[in-house]
């Protein structure tokens, strides 16, 4: 690879070595995850939910918040996810934004996102997606509006 420093041993023939493997969100347990991200959920009457996101949004955790979201987002007719104990927001996870609000848009209900960190409003505005989706300061400002 250009840039490496010549005989890096992370690099063999072009590609990493052998000793570094590909992750995959299959090979890792429940607890395993749950070291990385944890949702906390706290319902506002029937016809609101918060869904509190602690930790880091990658390949391997979205799935899991994907699933946590379509749960919830048939459910309740308003949604907010707070994000502003995220501390890491990849492509995986803005996907899984983008498909929530589309869920959220089939069922007739809101989506609201309270990104509060800008670690969560760099990755949204650095792809163009800030403007998809309602935001909020505060949990209280989504669930009031």
């Amino acid at each position: 690879m250009s840039g490496d420093p010549p005989g890096d041993p992370r690099v063999a023939n072009g590609s990493l070595d052998a000793g570094i493997e590909e992750v995959d969100a299959a090979d890792f347990a429940a607890g395993e995850i749950d070291e990385v991200v944890r949702f906390d959920v706290v319902d506002h009457g029937e016809a609101a939910r918060v869904v509190h996101v602690v930790g880091e949004i990658d390949t391997l955790t979205a799935p899991v918040l994907r699933t946590r979201l379509d749960e919830h987002l048939s459910e309740v007719p308003l949604l907010v996810l707070d994000l502003s104990s995220v501390t890491f927001l990849g492509s995986a996870g803005l996907a899984v934004l983008v498909a929530a609000r589309d869920e959220a848009d089939r069922h007739n209900h809101r989506f609201r996102l309270v990104p509060g960190s800008r670690i969560v409003v760099r990755a949204l505005e650095a792809t163009g997606l800030l403007t998809l989706f309602e935001l909020a300061e505060t949990t209280e400002e989504a669930l009031a509006n």
